[in-house]
């Protein structure tokens, strides 16, 4: 691990024990207010929205997510295909039910159509206001915003807890930038730096 990884994995362990404190009151509480943010992107009907089902003390996409079907999005969530390989996105409702994926992760059938997302929620373990993130050190999301950058213009927005914000991410070559990162205190637009 080069100096850079190794202060990563330092910066990420700290973030997530500050995300890992947050009651499940503040959870619930951080849940329903990015539910009721306007994102600031367009929105026409059938736009593609790809949240994630959350792992452990992840900020909660779900109510946004409905929010946004309500509105008329078409909803997706990522699938694990195989390690070290981008991610695909499946469609699904919020009535569906979801099958246990790779790591246990909750994703949708093999059934359910693939789409290729206009708009992607992405989890993370820390950001900056640089539009820079520290994921989990597998690199799923890297390559899957890269691809899905090199085939369409799409918006990536970051969703965290405000504690899990830090000075600057030590951002390497392969790491792709957030367009926004949404969090229950703001909506951080980094598009126009």
């Amino acid at each position: 691990m080069t100096d850079k990884e190794l202060h990563k994995a330092e910066l990420r362990d700290r973030a997530l024990g500050r995300r890992d404190s947050l009651t499940v009151e503040q959870r619930v509480e951080a849940a329903q207010a990015i539910a009721s943010v306007s994102l600031p992107v367009e929105q026409p009907a059938g736009v593609v929205v790809a949240g994630y089902s959350p792992i452990n003390s992840e900020l909660d996409p779900f109510l946004l997510m409905r929010a946004l079907a309500d509105k008329g999005a078409t909803l997706a969530l990522p699938v694990i295909i195989e390690r070290n390989q981008a991610l695909i996105f499946r469609t699904w409702q919020p009535e569906e039910s979801l099958v246990r994926g790779p790591f246990g992760i909750f994703q949708p059938s093999s059934d359910a159509p693939e789409v290729d997302p206009d708009i992607v929620l992405v989890p993370l373990a820390a950001f900056d206001r640089a539009g820079h993130r520290i994921g989990y050190g597998r690199g799923y999301y890297d390559r899957t915003l890269q691809n899905l950058r090199a085939m369409k213009k799409m918006t990536v927005i970051g969703t965290a807890f405000a504690v899990q914000e830090i000075e600057v991410v030590p951002a390497l070559p392969h790491d792709e930038q957030l367009d926004c990162v949404l969090t229950e205190r703001e909506l951080i637009d980094l598009r126009s730096l």
